[in-house]
């Protein structure tokens, strides 16, 4: 793709409904391919050894490495906002400036996290009352996992800075090897392969592992080369200067929203376990990260058309051309509301399926069955709570979701799940009650912010 052909073209010009469609199904099938890996993971987890405590080893781990993600919107908040308004403005330049810090901010978040999760996992599986036998997967698989973050904060940064510049298809193009790659390990290191011995549910982990590596060394020649639009230069490759402090001024809100959300979602998790009364019993989180692997379909259209929202806002705000940027929420919301109505379909009349194929003990499918059902109701709410937030940063107004996070996650989400949950012993449906009003109320706050709010005027 050349430097003109993301700006000039469709993104800036044109019909905002077909430049939005344009950009968001490259996307759409990034995410898929995303979503394949930990769904593939999963799937592996509930035919392995029959195991709940498997299944919720690698669930936790899974979900784990989605919160640990939040944390690299420290950079990618800033990244996308920064690169797209240059790249609106014609800053070519500047807006691979912006590439590289980000690139080697990301290297070091990387880093951290991985450090984080490999000395916190013990603490994790304590206070999730896994149990003993459930707890030393916990911690096993948490911390072989947690080498793939090193690698992961390259590969979602460096995404972040190509769809700033309207390059959507070069990522998904490298999420797709990733995937089959996934696929393709994990599979023989459970099942063995010829000399490959079979390692059962740590093959799931190392195989995850693998591929996230795969995945950052394919960007790093990406950027390596120019060929996305962007180009890595060592000597722009550093942490000092006004630019990094700008990344992170944009970022920083987001990435405290995305701790905040971090740790909500952990309070949370402990609100679950702690609905089966014996600790040696996973079967009710396990039904939990099934349930929450499967719901990650409906973040796919929602993070796909947010972040193709964020590149136009960010290139017109750029450009000047402020209409353009306050149409985009409301039709990305419309494109994406559409297809997530089918998804909504598909969980409350297969949700019996779903599980069924998902994971073959009984009891998992009896408790997660009618959460999924109930949650079937709720996805409106949820994918305005994330596309209407992608779109408010693409702008660079991180700040108000950290507002939305705080009344929704700790006002609403905790005490109502356990209220629900545990004191009413509504089960899995009680928490996840607590769940959907959380969604219901962040999708209320940041629609109203973007429909009132003079988020156009952010400084970046």
């Amino acid at each position: 793709m050349s430097d003109a052909s993301p700006s000039r073209g469709g993104v800036l010009e044109g019909n905002v409904r077909s430049a939005l469609l344009w950009l968001a199904l490259p996307v759409l099938g990034e995410q898929c391919l995303v979503f394949l890996v930990d769904f593939y993971d999963t799937y592996l987890s509930g035919h392995v050894e029959l195991s709940t405590a498997t299944t919720s080893a690698i669930g936790l781990s899974g979900y784990v490495g989605w919160l640990a993600s939040m944390v690299f919107g420290l950079v990618g908040a800033g990244a996308t906002a920064l690169v797209s308004r240059h790249w609106g403005a014609g800053e070519r330049d500047d807006a691979n400036r912006v590439a590289n810090r980000s690139v080697a901010l990301a290297t070091i978040l990387g880093v951290l996290v991985c450090v984080v999760v490999v000395f916190g996992a013990p603490g994790l599986a304590w206070l999730l009352r896994t149990g003993e036998t459930g707890g030393t997967l916990v911690v096993r698989y948490l911390r072989v996992g947690a080498i793939g973050y090193l690698f992961t904060g390259v590969t979602l940064i460096g995404g972040a800075c190509l769809r700033g510049i309207g390059n959507t298809r070069t990522p998904m193009l490298l999420l797709a090897a990733v995937s089959v790659l996934n696929v393709v390990v994990s599979w023989s290191l459970v099942h063995g392969l010829g000399p490959v011995p079979a390692m059962g549910g740590d093959g799931i982990v190392w195989g995850t592992v693998a591929a996230r590596a795969v995945g950052c060394l394919m960007m790093l020649a990406v950027l390596a080369t120019g060929t996305g639009g962007l180009r890595l230069r060592s000597g722009e490759l550093r942490l000092r200067g006004r630019t990094v402090q700008r990344i992170l001024r944009i970022g920083g809100p987001a990435a405290f929203d995305g701790l905040l959300m971090w740790i909500g979602h952990f309070l949370f998790l402990l609100v679950v376990a702690n609905l089966a009364r014996d600790p040696e019993d996973n079967t009710i989180l396990a039904a939990h990260m099934v349930g929450v692997r499967v719901e990650a379909i409906s973040y796919l259209p929602a993070v796909a058309w947010g972040v193709a929202a964020a590149t136009i806002v960010g290139q017109s705000l750029g450009a000047g051309d402020v209409p353009r940027a306050r149409r985009v929420g409301h039709e990305a919301m419309l494109q994406c509301g559409l297809f997530v109505v089918a998804v909504a379909v598909w969980f409350w009349f297969g949700a019996d399926g779903i599980y069924r194929s998902m994971h073959e003990d009984p009891r998992v499918v009896a408790a997660g069955v009618p959460a999924l059902r109930l949650l079937a109701w709720f996805q409106i709410p949820l994918v305005a709570s994330i596309v209407y937030v992608q779109t408010l940063r693409g702008a660079g107004d991180t700040r108000f979701s950290v507002i939305a996070t705080t009344l929704g996650v700790y006002g609403v989400r905790i005490p109502v799940a356990y209220v629900c949950g545990v004191v009413l012993e509504m089960g899995l449906v009680g928490a996840w009650i607590g769940m959907c009003s959380d969604v219901t109320v962040r999708a209320l706050l940041v629609a109203a912010r973007y429909e009132f709010g003079r988020w156009d005027r952010a400084e970046v």
